[in-house]
């Protein structure tokens, strides 16, 4: 199977030389110029992936990002010049996935497309089509990866899926930082990275009126549901 991957950028040059190492990974590379093209090109191919420039014309990244996240869960990947840790929070906030700083190396491109992928499609659906997980009220389908609540869809991002469905196949386990960070980034724990707290706030307000309903903060210890 080839994934389709959605580089938009404003920079022909960027955009070709992603596009190059992609395809010698296999990969099948869409392209868009600015914003617009970006959002009709994932109307129409429905991509696996999508990598969204910041700084793009008639649509920036972050409006195409709100876009696809009102109708998927797909893994998007932020490439910006802005090295700024407000605009990676921004990000995150908004629904990303991963987020990388220009100038970059297009070989920690191929490698962060090939974790996310990894991560949504082989760890995630592959590995447990048709499953239903219940806790409560909230049900998590591992086939569609797609968790509800009495019924009602909520919409996650892949390392929020990733968050759900290590806390809803251990109910009541307490996990630490360290735990729940490689489970659903996939990559090696960092002490001083605030990702996790900004992605369970995320969670919690998505999933309650109630910040402790379902996830609750063990302090010194980590978090779990229930």
């Amino acid at each position: 199977m080839s994934y389709k991957i959605l580089i938009a950028d404003d920079e022909t040059e960027i955009r070709s030389l992603i596009k190059l190492y992609l395809e010698n990974e296999n990969y099948e590379v869409l392209e868009a110029g600015n914003g617009l093209e970006a959002l009709e090109c994932y109307k129409k191919y429905k991509p696996d992936l999508c990598i969204l420039d910041i700084m793009m014309p008639e649509m920036d990244g972050y409006g195409v990002l709100k876009k696809i996240r009102e109708t998927g869960n797909i893994p998007v990947i932020i490439l910006s010049a802005k090295d700024e840790y407000s605009e990676k929070i921004l990000g995150l906030n908004l629904g990303a996935d991963d987020y990388i700083s220009k100038p970059f190396n297009p070989l920690e491109i191929v490698a962060r497309v090939g974790s996310q992928m990894r991560r949504f499609y082989k760890l995630g659906a592959g590995d447990k089509q048709s499953e239903k997980i219940t806790f409560g009220d909230l049900s998590l389908d591992c086939d569609g990866c797609n968790l509800t609540r009495d019924g009602e869809n909520i919409e996650l991002t892949t390392v929020e899926y990733k968050i759900m469905e290590l806390f809803m196949t251990h109910p009541g386990k307490v996990f630490t930082k360290q735990q729940i960070y490689e489970y659903a980034w996939g990559e090696d724990f960092i002490v001083a990275d605030n990702n996790i707290m900004v992605s369970i706030s995320k969670l919690r307000t998505k999933l309650s009126d109630d910040a402790s309903k379902y996830i609750k903060t063990l302090r010194g210890l980590g978090y779990k549901l229930g």
